[in-house]
């Protein structure tokens, strides 16, 4: 299990982009699971939307991500690269995140390649799935 403060260690995201809680299991280069507890002090449930909060997808796809960087970043070997978003396929939201929520993400590594890889992450909310896609990456030095 890894906690924020060790997360952090890992990737470079920080307050208030951090969007990954703890991670549950990891298997460096194959496999991480993260949570992030959703609650309505997150800055974006002010505008996204008033009187009724639905966390943003673009977010939810966000932490979904920070979980398969922290799997790919592990690995001392590729300590203090960075992982970019190159391409997005397949991505489909089933239900809304709302303040409450704990979301699970669980991201599986395809394949890499010459700096480039393939994920395909899932996100769970009470084991209902509510987001799933395949990334695609390209890790970069600072």
């Amino acid at each position: 299990m890894l906690s924020a403060t060790e997360i952090q260690k890992v990737i470079p995201h920080r307050y208030p982009f951090l969007l990954v809680d703890r991670i549950i299991e990891l298997e460096p280069m194959k496999r991480a699971v993260g949570i992030k507890n959703v609650t309505i002090n997150e800055q974006f449930f002010q505008g996204h939307f008033p009187g009724h909060p639905v966390m943003p997808g673009v977010l939810i796809l966000e932490a979904m991500a920070q979980v398969g960087g922290v799997a790919m970043l592990y690995p001392d070997e590729n300590r203090g690269k960075l992982a970019f978003f190159a391409g997005m396929d397949r991505v489909k939201f089933r239900k809304p995140v709302v303040p409450g929520d704990q979301l699970r993400m669980v991201a599986e590594i395809i394949k890499v390649r010459s700096g480039m890889g393939k994920l395909w992450v899932q996100s769970f909310v009470d084991e209902q799935l509510v987001a799933e896609g395949e990334f695609l990456f390209a890790l970069a030095q600072k």
